[in-house]
């Protein structure tokens, strides 16, 4: 069997500080060693259950995050940015996928770092009506390709607000309880590691009595995305399927949740494009 994870930063226990995020950052060493231990426990486990094949994406900002020197022979590595279907790339083909150091959508208080796939440019993403996460982004591409996501390790609040509500079936570890952005609670890396070889062995059993499903949305797809600046809504309305619904809105249509994920990922580049021209 092939397992997929999807790595990122803000959601790991102990991350706090904008200095974790950063390739300069003074803490970014330690969240690198974090993350990558995070990584190593997931992907032992899911080997002893009988997953000889793990495709792990390191998916936070330049995404060359994880320690490569950590990872066993069995493990895969998915690096480097920008690239398609960025945060989920090399997915299809799994049989299911595993989210780690995932947080809360943007707007949501006492979360560590919500913000919803770049906290530079996005206000909101709404698919088919629904504001959401980068959990629920990815869990909705995954689903397409009939991959459910059988764990979610990261911010209480993700699990409080979109995990317990859309994907119920889903395993989840709290990884932090955040009491504001920059402030939370973690257990100890030692519980950490037992809560989470035991939520593993939990998924994987669900996984293989058939519990899950991949989580999907309704085809054609619809799209409402807000910016922070008027200035990234001028650049995304440049493309001929997009309708400027006010200053910082646009929305557009697309046949399926893969091709929707491509145009927002390119309303991105180019937002954060134009961000990085008028702020030189």
């Amino acid at each position: 069997m092939r397992a997929f994870i999807s790595i990122d930063l803000e959601g790991m226990p102990f991350v706090v500080s904008r200095e974790h995020l950063f390739v300069k950052g003074a803490l970014y060493s330690e969240a690198r060693k974090i993350a990558t231990k995070i990584t190593l426990i997931t992907a032992e486990e899911l080997h002893k259950m009988g997953f000889d094949e793990i495709v792990v994406a390191d998916s936070h900002g330049p995404m060359v995050n994880l320690l490569v020197d950590e990872l066993p022979e069995y493990v895969e590595l998915v690096r480097g940015f920008p690239r398609p279907l960025s945060m989920v790339a090399f997915a299809k083909g799994s049989d299911a996928a595993l989210f780690l150091g995932y947080h809360a959508k943007a707007g949501t208080g006492h979360a560590t770092f919500d913000h919803t796939y770049s906290g530079a440019s996005v206000d909101y993403l709404r698919i088919n009506g629904i504001e959401v996460s980068e959990f629920l982004l990815n869990s909705y591409l995954l689903g397409h390709y009939g991959i459910p996501v059988i764990l979610l390790g990261g911010d209480a609040r993700l699990i409080e607000e979109d995990v317990r509500r859309f994907a119920p079936w889903t395993v989840a570890v709290p990884f932090k309880n955040a009491i504001s952005r920059y402030a939370a609670k973690s257990p100890s890396m030692k519980r950490l590691e037992v809560e989470l070889r035991k939520a593993v062995d939990e998924a994987v059993r669900r996984f293989e009595e058939g519990a899950g499903e991949p989580l999907k949305t309704a085809e054609p797809v619809n799209i409402e995305l807000r910016f922070l600046g008027s200035e990234m809504a001028d650049a995304a309305e440049l493309l001929p399927q997009i309708e400027r619904i006010d200053g910082k809105t646009v929305r557009f249509e697309a046949q399926n949740i893969e091709e929707a994920y491509r145009i927002f990922e390119l309303l991105i580049l180019a937002a954060t494009g134009v961000r990085s021209i008028v702020t030189r």
